[in-house]
């Protein structure tokens, strides 16, 4: 004990700071430093790094070090680093949008190979030429290398910086709201609130982007994150498009252009308003899809349904069951999961697991040739695949009438190589996601994807008994799965089904928040749990008295009529 007192020694004041990387390295500088500089000077040439965790919380390279901390560098390979990196292009586009043409430009929705479809508001949409203009700008303020300049204000003066700039939706919300303060971002002028607050630091940042036609809007193309220095081919998806303008009808039939609308609606105390016509929608847009096999009588043997997590497919399948049998049509459903093969035989990925989503996990010579016997009236007996051993077993025996249609649901239900023994035209194949196209304001639209993964943390917890942090956990993998099986093939489709509920996110809510509280700190998910926390701060919450029992959202929050629902032979 007296050696260690002894030990102890009077020192001058450190007028440092050391950054300690995960690494081993260690780097010092003056208090004060930005995070940046440490950035730069350990990782010159590394895939660009526009954010960090600093002792486990998320934050922008602009910072300034004080004390010594903990770094792990986040890049445009990760899902929070490319987020940084499209928020400060977003922002880069508006203002030279509002410089060169006095407009601006609202982001309606994602586009699968890396970009967001924008458009010019209030004035026709932009030319090619134009668009040409907007990006060699772009490009000459990315030369300089601009700072993105951040504070933290009252909400106040958000309000009033909002009102000023036209940003009605933006200033609605800021009304709606109990904060206190917000951090905004300032490029030559131009301030913008930010849903997730963090930006890349700088335009010099911004080197990969093109601006494009894509009727009948325009494109913001930036890289995706499995190849963060390169752009993809554009790809035009003509189905997409049209759901998601559907969508956007939908949203303007029902008085609900953004958040701030909704929630306005909802403290009105229109609430069963909008759940009952938004759920009319629903319904009638699966009536349509029902309708549409049912004037192919004969002709249409087999409905193959694919889609995402989370995007109610269990749901809508027997939905759309319901409308055949209305109609004289007798769909057979066939679990594609009873056709894996044993658990020796099956593919494995590059961490040497077993890859179940592999299209070639399934036995594809026994169920086509199943599928064409029971085409053809013959008596099957059908597999059952057991978990627990890893091997298939027979299950119970099946004759179908030409009034039956096959109907399968699964991730590879639209992939061309699954059904090899059918003709095309006797397949009839469906795609379903949750396209939400609500905004909270023109330059902060609602993620596709944080949708779904509010609906899914809900129902994990319900039925599998999950927590927030083990769907999380998961949520990686199940979207490199989706981007490998399910998106390639969506507009192979006949018809899509958007899922999208306007209402779902007021819904969920105060389902989703009591088990997003429950990641604790330090975890790599918690901040994935905050992010999702204050996104949802701007929702306001609505009971789920009003839902009815058939709602594709009752697969999430429980209460389903149809949750167990088999038609008989």
């Amino acid at each position: 004990m007296v050696e260690d007192f002894n030990s102890v020694q009077p020192c001058d004041h450190r007028r440092d700071v050391q950054v300690r990387f995960s690494d081993g390295r260690v780097f010092c500088a003056p208090a004060g430093t930005r995070l940046e500089a440490f950035i730069r000077r350990a990782m010159p040439n590394a895939v660009p790094v526009v954010g960090a965790l600093v002792n486990g919380r998320l934050a922008e390279l602009s910072e300034p070090l004080i004390a010594d901390v903990d770094v792990e560098p986040i890049s445009m390979g990760a899902e929070d680093g490319m987020r940084m990196y499209q928020r400060a292009l977003t922002l880069l586009l508006d203002v030279v949008v509002r410089e060169l043409f006095n407009a601006r430009v609202t982001i309606d929705h994602s586009l699968t190979f890396g970009g967001l479809f924008c458009r010019v508001l209030d004035r026709a949409p932009f030319t090619e030429a134009e668009l040409a203009q907007i990006e060699a700008r772009m490009r000459a303020l990315v030369a300089e290398d601009l700072a993105i300049a951040r504070e933290t204000v009252r909400i106040e003066e958000t309000l009033a910086n909002a009102q000023k700039q036209g940003d009605d939706a933006q200033a609605l919300l800021l009304k709606q709201s109990d904060r206190k303060e917000t951090r905004v971002h300032t490029l030559r002028g131009v301030k913008h609130y930010f849903l997730g607050r963090m930006l890349a630091p700088s335009t010099g940042y911004l080197k990969q982007f093109r601006v494009q036609a894509y009727p009948p809007g325009f494109v913001l193309q930036f890289p995706r994150r499995h190849r963060p220095t390169a752009l993809e081919p554009v790809k035009h998806s003509p189905k997409i498009t049209a759901v998601f303008r559907e969508y956007g009808q939908w949203l303007d039939l029902l008085g609900v252009p953004d958040a701030g609308a909704l929630n306005q609606h909802l403290l009105d105390g229109y609430a069963r308003e909008i759940i009952l016509v938004a759920e009319a929608l629903h319904a009638q847009r699966i009536a349509e899809i029902a309708m549409t096999i049912v004037a192919r009588r004969g002709q249409v043997r087999l409905i193959a349904i694919a889609g995402p997590s989370s995007s109610g497919k269990t749901t809508f399948a027997r939905r759309l069951t319901i409308q055949l049998l209305a109609n004289g049509i007798r769909p057979f459903p066939i679990s594609m999961d009873d056709y894996f093969l044993s658990r020796e035989e099956t593919p494995r990925d590059g961490n040497g697991d077993y890859d179940y989503e592999n299209l070639h996990a399934l036995d594809l010579a026994l169920f086509n040739e199943q599928l064409v016997q029971l085409l053809n009236g013959e008596t099957v007996r059908m597999p059952t695949y057991n978990f627990h051993t890893g091997e298939r077993e027979a299950g119970h025996t099946v004759q179908l009438t030409p009034n039956h249609v096959l109907l399968i649901e699964g991730i590879h239900g639209l992939n061309p190589n699954l059904i090899t023994q059918i003709p095309a035209e006797r397949i009839f194949r469906i795609y379903i996601s949750a396209l939400t196209q609500l905004k909270l304001d023109r330059l902060n639209r609602v993620a596709t994807s944080d949708t779904r993964l509010v609906r899914r943390i809900v129902r994990d917890a319900r039925t599998r008994g999950y927590s927030a942090r083990e769907t999380i956990a998961r949520w990686e993998s199940v979207r490199r799965g989706e981007d490998r099986n399910i998106f390639p093939h969506q507009e192979q489709a006949d018809v899509m089904f958007n899922s999208a509920l306007v209402y779902e996110l007021s819904l969920l809510r105060p389902f989703v928040e009591p088990l997003l509280r429950q990641v604790e700190p330090g975890t790599p998910e918690y901040i994935e749990a905050r992010r999702l926390l204050t996104f949802l701060e701007w929702f306001c919450p609505c009971a789920d008295s009003f839902v009815p029992e058939d709602s594709l959202l009752r697969e999430f929050i429980g209460g389903s009529v149809v949750a167990d629902f088999v038609p008989h032979l």
